[in-house]
């Protein structure tokens, strides 16, 4: 029997690289979770490719009893049942760092933008202001010689510690699985701990999975500890940072700065009291999704589908699931 892979695009252009590569000798069944394609795919499916849904439930591992592999497209998996699927024994798989490369030049262009304010400029330039008011009054800052702080050194985050580096940032970090030293000579980051990161960079750039135990590890006491002249980056996941807390410190002069990509309700309600801040730059949740990074991510996704169809371990299993 021929294997299936169901696939949950998100959007034609999804649609027509999975087709161009998807290997030979596979079913592809395209569709959306609720329709009735979807259900009749359940039963003899046997690899999902997409991002995680909160439908994936206990009854949804039930129904698809032939399931191997959740393969997703994203980094991310904060919306997936893992208890479910960990009772189910469905391993989950992420995409293999497919969009590490866009989301830590991401983070460097908020760095950028924030320390340069590029959003300031652009609105001068655009209203007829060469140079706006005076612009001694409003500090533009190099990112050479200044510290970063990496919280969350995965493959992202050592991507952003090597942008880092280039631009003559010393870099130090946090995580909770520590580097040997080697490691850390080589990719040039030194490790300490969270409060030390927190109280010493003149950067803080947020790289975690979102779990229970990274939810609001940024609050009120560990924005304290930053220096007033601190910026804050968060590319990672909105709720690993508690955005009223943060709406103070940028407010109250606690911290310099702040680049955005991700916030605890998305899309953001329209009365966000952040949109109101001038030493605040969004972006809508956009740091990963590149051209290039559309074939990584499915090159990534079928080749651990082959790897699983062939009795191998699959790759990039989420922490939390694997052995």
């Amino acid at each position: 029997m021929t294997a299936k892979i169901v696939l949950v695009p998100l959007g034609q252009a999804d649609v027509e690289i999975s087709r161009g590569m998807a290997p030979n000798g596979y079913d592809l069944v395209v569709t959306q979770p609720g329709t009735p394609e979807f259900r009749a795919a359940l039963a003899d499916m046997k690899y999902l490719v997409g991002l995680g849904d909160a439908s994936m439930d206990d009854a949804f591992y039930r129904a698809a009893p032939n399931l191997k592999l959740v393969q997703l497209l994203s980094a991310g998996y904060d919306r997936c049942d893992v208890e479910a699927a960990r009772r189910a024994g469905v391993p989950i798989a992420n995409n293999g760092g497919a969009n590490a490369v866009a989301v830590a030049e991401h983070a460097l262009m908020l760095m950028l933008a924030v320390s340069r304010r590029l959003i300031w400029q652009h609105g001068n330039v655009a209203g007829g202001r060469w140079r706006g008011n005076d612009w001694n009054e409003k500090h533009l800052y190099e990112l050479h010689g200044k510290t970063l702080g990496i919280v969350g050194l995965g493959t992202i985050g050592k991507k952003v510690a090597r942008l880092g580096r280039a631009f003559g940032m010393d870099v130090q970090y946090y995580d909770i699985a520590r580097l040997p030293e080697d490691a850390e000579d080589a990719l040039g980051a030194r490790f300490r701990l969270l409060r030390e990161v927190l109280k010493t960079s003149d950067v803080v750039s947020l790289h975690v999975p979102l779990t229970a135990a990274t939810r609001h590890m940024i609050g009120a006491a560990e924005l304290a500890l930053m220096q007033p002249s601190a910026i804050l980056i968060n590319t990672c996941r909105g709720p690993v940072v508690d955005e009223a807390a943060l709406h103070a410190a940028l407010a109250g002069g606690g911290i310099a700065a702040a680049g955005l990509d991700v916030f605890e309700q998305e899309p953001p309600r329209p009365d966000n009291p952040l949109f109101g801040l001038e030493n605040v730059i969004l972006t809508a949740h956009l740091a990963g999704p590149t051209w290039e990074n559309r074939f990584k991510r499915f090159r990534n996704a079928f080749d651990n589908v082959q790897r699983v169809e062939r009795g191998e371990t699959p790759l990039w299993v989420i922490p939390e699931l694997r052995a």
